[in-house]
């Protein structure tokens, strides 16, 4: 059980590291795939900046919490994600649900869900 946990953690986390690095690299193409459209070079900077600071930490905390079985570095992504899940919630009664909302919503509700478990379920570091 413990195995199976730690290797759904990290396939997660290096699919949010690749997220960033995508994001990092080439922004515009990125932003297509999140409904976003960047505003010329103020824009890109912001793709550049904010979205491999949310994937890069979250992703990272992932992998690294997986690899050194430890619980506490879990509840990083926890919290990145849930908050992330909190605003698409917002968003769906403040502005409705465009086509395919559900899947990202997915994928962070399983960050969060993957990442509390673990979280309980590694060891925690005292000290």
């Amino acid at each position: 059980m413990r195995l199976i946990l730690t290797a759904l953690i990290f396939a997660q986390g290096l699919m949010f590291l690749v997220l960033g690095l995508n994001f990092l690299l080439m922004p515009a193409s990125a932003a297509t795939g999140f409904g976003l459209s960047p505003d010329g070079a103020a824009g890109l900077a912001v793709l550049r900046a904010d979205f491999p600071a949310l994937f890069f930490v979250g992703g990272g905390a992932m992998i690294w919490g997986a690899w050194k079985r430890n619980g506490d570095l879990l509840l990083v992504p926890a919290a990145i994600f849930g908050i992330a899940l909190f605003g698409r919630l917002i968003s769906i009664f403040a502005d409705g649900t465009a086509p395919g909302f559900w899947f990202p919503m997915l994928v962070e509700a399983a960050a969060v869900i993957l990442s509390l478990i673990a979280s309980r379920v590694l060891p925690h570091r005292v000290g």
